[in-house]
């Protein structure tokens, strides 16, 4: 998916949870920048980064163990 694909389909989310090793970061659509949140989930090539998983309101981008036992036990 390409930045406006994405935004288009998280912009609404009530939070978006992403990982990059170890470090999780939260941000809110409606008080964060839509350039700030672009940045860290987007992958290099400028799509989606994967793992990505919309649970309710909530996306989880990239992976770490931790963050998917909480937000996301069923997965």
């Amino acid at each position: 998916m390409e930045a406006e694909a994405v935004w288009e389909l998280m912009g609404g989310a009530e939070r978006i949870v992403v990982a990059k090793g170890k470090r999780v970061e939260t941000f809110v659509p409606t008080e964060d920048t839509q350039e700030s949140i672009l940045k860290v989930v987007l992958g290099r090539s400028g799509s989606l980064r994967a793992p990505t998983v919309r649970t309710g309101d909530v996306f989880l981008v990239g992976y770490n163990a931790a963050l998917y036992e909480t937000e996301a036990p069923f997965v």
